[in-house]
């Protein structure tokens, strides 16, 4: 199951994703990619890499905080997901602000 503890040398990154599966792609491959995609994300949630998630409303597109120890590490749980191929990502690391170090 996953934590909301952060592990002390792991970074999060900001994640945004636009998923540009092909408008001409079969309903059942793409109904077969979607169950593929979640079944992945449940996974890399139980293992505490993906720690949130959400859509963005109007597209086809998700902002995530994922965790990993390094940006190669972040780099394979992205490309282990079904419609990596597909997939146009952004990645920002994140550092903890000041502010909250004192809490």
């Amino acid at each position: 199951m996953f934590t909301d503890e952060k592990e002390d040398n792991d970074v999060e990154f900001l994640v945004r994703a636009e998923n540009r599966l092909p408008p001409a792609t079969p309903a059942d491959e793409r109904e077969r990619l979607r169950k593929a995609e979640r079944e992945r994300a449940m996974e890399l949630r139980a293992s505490g890499v993906l720690k949130r998630l959400w859509r963005v409303p109007g597209r086809t597109a998700t902002i995530g905080l994922y965790e990993a120890a390094d940006p190669a590490e972040l780099h394979d749980a992205l490309m282990s997901l079904p419609m990596a191929p597909w997939l146009d990502v952004t990645v920002e690391p994140l550092a903890t602000h000041p502010q909250e170090r004192e809490q």
